[in-house]
This record gives structure tokens, C-alpha cells and sequence, in this order.
């Protein structure tokens, strides 16, 4: 399995990134803490690849592999959510890589809505006894999404109609639309991030408040 190490200037934190499954970064406190919480969530994302019809490629991959290790920024420390792109994402994407990827992308997607439909209402208290609601969860993604990445390859999407089930799926068409017309014109989308980045923060993103739900569902 393909791993970047994004490590933040003053070393508080390091994220683990699977480049070749979006969705699957964990963080650390150094790089053996990421690389071990990476390994640990591969069978919680198994339930993604089986979306995607790549679960057996997944269950190949049992080893991460460091191919990369570049500095990040003051967000990195502070948050432990990849903010730059790798070197390995500073290259137009392949058809059927890029394909494959968007294929995890609506897996993400599907898991989230899958996630939001068996958890209960009320959610137990997350860190240091606070956290979002599971209401407020729900639409800071499904809001977040179009406004912070989408926009990026020239997607602009009214936010009140991805609150509704037909506009989230047009809008997500949308998105994987603008996703393959931008890896066409190059790389970059936008001054500092590059589309393969994009895609795997987007997949991050989705992947990680759907984490948080499962663990703070009272029936989990």
C-alpha cells in the first residue's frame, strides 16, 4: 500500500495517506503512531472498497509502503488533516486511475449515507465532551463539500439543493464531472492544490465525520 507522510513543521503531527484509496489518512503524534492508526482503520475501509468492486485489491495491500515524506503546513499540526499535496499528486492522473479513484469517491459517499441512515439520532459526546450533533454533522458536510472543494474545478452548486436527495446526487454527478475535466486540463486546480490531492481530501473529508458518527453511536 502507497503511503505519504505529511509531516507538520513543528512535528506535532504526522498523517498517514494511502494515495491510492481516498479516504484512508490517519494521523500521529510521529510516524510509527500514523502508520499504526492507518493499518488499524484498512478493515474499517473495506467497507468502501466492497462499494467501489475493490475489495480484493484492498485485501492484497496488507503492508504500507513510504514512498514519500514532505513537510506540511501549520494546519497539518494543528488539525492532523493533510493540507498539501505529495509530489506523487503533482501529475495528471491516467483515465483508468483516475476512474478508479472516483470510483472510491462515490464509495466514500455511499458509506456516509449508509452511516447517516442506521445511526441513532442522538450521539454520544465526542471529544473532551463536545462534538457536532449528528444533525449538524450531516450538513456541515454535505455543505462544506460544494462551497470548499467542488468550487475548485468550476462546480458551483446552490447549497440548499444539496440538502435535498435529488440535488445531492446531481450536484455529486456534477463533481465527478468537473473532477475528470479538470485532470484533463492538468494538474493543478487552483494555485496550491493538485486534482489528485483534491479528490483524496474530498474522500478524507466524507470518510473521517463518518468515522466520527459510527464511534460516537450509542448502539455501536
Amino acid at each position: 500500500m502507497r503511503v505519504v507522510l505529511e509531516i507538520g513543521p513543528k512535528g506535532r503531527r504526522v498523517v498517514a495517506g494511502a494515495i491510492d484509496w481516498p479516504g484512508l489518512d490517519r494521523w500521529g503524534k510521529d510516524e510509527d503512531a500514523a502508520l499504526e492508526k492507518l493499518s488499524a482503520y484498512v478493515p474499517r475501509y473495506t467497507g468502501i472498497a466492497e462499494r467501489a468492486g475493490l475489495a480484493d485489491e484492498l485485501a492484497r495491500q496488507t503492508t504500507p509502503e513510504v514512498i514519500e515524506r514532505y513537510p506540511g503546513n501549520t494546519s497539518t499540526d494543528f488539525w492532523g488533516i493533510t493540507h498539501v499535496p505529495s509530489p506523487a499528486e503533482r501529475q495528471v492522473l491516467a483515465e483508468a486511475d483516475l476512474e478508479r479513484r472516483l470510483r472510491l469517491l462515490r464509495g466514500c459517499w455511499s458509506f456516509f449515507d449508509d452511516t447517516v441512515a442506521r445511526i441513532a439520532d442522538e450521539l454520544r459526546p465526542g471529544f473532551r465532551g463536545g462534538g457536532r450533533t449528528r444533525t449538524q454533522i450531516i450538513r456541515h458536510v454535505i455543505l462544506n463539500e460544494p462551497d470548499q472543494f467542488a468550487k475548485k474545478v468550476g462546480v458551483r452548486t446552490p447549497l440548499e439543493a444539496v440538502l435535498e436527495p435529488e440535488g445531492l446526487e446531481a450536484y455529486r454527478t456534477a463533481f465527478l464531472d468537473g473532477l475528470r475535466a479538470a485532470n484533463a486540463a492538468g494538474p493543478m486546480v487552483g494555485r496550491s492544490w493538485t486534482l489528485p490531492f483534491l479528490l483524496r481530501r474530498t474522500a478524507q473529508h466524507v470518510t473521517d465525520h463518518a468515522w466520527e458518527m459510527e464511534d460516537r453511536d450509542p448502539g455501536s
